[in-house]
């Protein structure tokens, strides 16, 4: 199980001026005893529908069926088109189990044309299954890139280019809905009442999880377990709730709005854009008082904004994530005599030890932070991580009273950007 540990942000650790005194975290008990209870009534209504996604069987069935069959066509490259957390979610996936025994998994969530131009001339499309994920499926940058693939396709496999397009979209609507029945395009089902956000345990994850021979049933094993373990109505018990406590205190109490969300692992560096982007648009609605989500990475990050972190304006707050059990490779007995220290030391050990020295470091400058810790990076406590993060922004929500859902101001934008094209409104 993953755990969370909040003792750096407390004010036992860094003054009560700087962190969080035990009777202001207590005091929020009966507060978000009742935001649980609210939570969980809601889910029996049917509302946060994403929730019940680890639990769906059907949708888990159809994954491992269309991997199965790209498995026995002998696809070598899947091209994942999605933006958002359509492009982010599966990213993360990529990262952490991608592989030389894998398939290759390519992800276009850009519409740059040198990246673009570069992609169609080394992709084999004929070795190519093309996945498409667009809940709206009016979506610019999915779409438009989608149609330059298909294209590429059509050249390749001519009559049967539909047969390697799978596109992940809404069940009952939409323009790429149509475009796939009128072509006899297969498709999975991203739920009309889950947004892209939220998607992460429906086709959005669990597809590249079965493509690139991840264990995708213990991927919603671990939301299931972690789910359990939060909808506990004490806070002590539910590390969710207990985040999100100290998130809101630290922002409306203290004065940090500012969440850093690092890494210390590289095959995890897309959680924290995942994470950036699920806290940034669903919080993100109020001039008075949301987190404000950035994502960094260790141990890069120590060396370009450690300086700020330490002794710049006390607006940021860090959350850590760091694996316990780490892939066995050693420095080697031959280096410079200086650096003999080194000389059969890990390089996770390396790792935890940058790790230890930063949060120390900022607990010796008075500055919160807190750490999630994940006993080894598998599919396992990968879903525990991402459900954990899908429980928090909601019990945010209800902290700050905001509507975590839909994204109204990123809708402003999309239609200028269609109208500046000259598509119509």
């Amino acid at each position: 199980m993953i755990h969370l540990d909040i003792s750096g942000t407390l004010a036992k650790a860094i003054t009560a001026s700087k962190g969080i005194p035990d009777q202001e975290l207590t005091g929020l008990n009966t507060m978000m005893r009742r935001y649980i209870e609210d939570f969980l009534k809601e889910r029996e209504k049917g509302e946060h529908s994403w929730s019940m996604n680890p639990y769906d069987k059907n949708v888990l069935q159809q994954v491992q069926e269309v991997a199965a069959r790209a498995k026995a066509e002998k696809i070598r490259t899947v091209v994942w088109i999605g933006i958002g957390g359509s492009g982010l979610g599966p990213k993360v996936i990529q990262e952490v189990f991608e592989g030389p025994d894998t398939m290759e998994f390519i992800l276009l969530d850009t519409i740059d044309p040198a990246i673009l131009d570069l992609y169609l001339h080394i992709i084999d499309w004929k070795q190519t299954l093309v996945v498409v994920a667009s809940k709206s499926g009016g979506t610019l940058e999915p779409m438009s890139v989608f149609f330059l693939c298909w294209s590429q396709l059509k050249k390749a496999k001519g009559d049967k280019a539909a047969d390697r397009v799978v596109a992940l979209t809404d069940p009952d609507s939409g323009h790429l809905r149509s475009f796939c029945l009128q072509r006899g395009i297969s498709m999975l089902p991203i739920p009309t009442d889950v947004g892209g956000r939220f998607s992460i345990f429906t086709p959005v994850g669990l597809l590249p999880l079965a493509l690139l021979d991840a264990d995708v049933e213990q991927f919603v094993r671990g939301a299931k377990e972690i789910d359990t373990v939060c909808q506990n109505t004490s806070v002590d018990d539910n590390p969710a709730a207990l985040l999100a406590c100290i998130q809101f205190l630290l922002d409306t109490k203290r004065g940090y709005p500012i969440r850093v969300i690092m890494p210390y692992s590289q095959r995890l560096e897309s959680i924290a854009r995942w994470e950036q982007q699920l806290l940034a648009e669903s919080l993100g609605k109020t001039e008075l008082h949301n987190p404000i989500p950035l994502s960094a990475i260790g141990t890069q990050d120590q060396h370009s904004l450690l300086q700020q972190w330490m002794a710049g304006p006390r607006q940021m707050w860090h959350l850590f994530i760091r694996e316990e059990e780490t892939t066995l490779v050693t420095v080697p007995d031959e280096v410079e005599p200086v650096f003999e220290y080194l000389i059969g030391k890990s390089f996770g050990q390396l790792q935890d030890a940058c790790y230890q020295g930063t949060s120390q470091a900022l607990t010796s400058a008075k500055r919160p932070h807190a750490t999630i810790s994940m006993p080894t990076l598998d599919a396992y406590h990968l879903g525990q991580l991402f459900e954990f993060f899908l429980i928090e922004v909601v019990l945010l929500g209800k902290l700050y009273r905001i509507d975590p859902y839909g994204q109204p101001a990123v809708e402003v934008g999309k239609k200028i950007t269609k109208k500046l094209l000259g598509g119509e409104e």
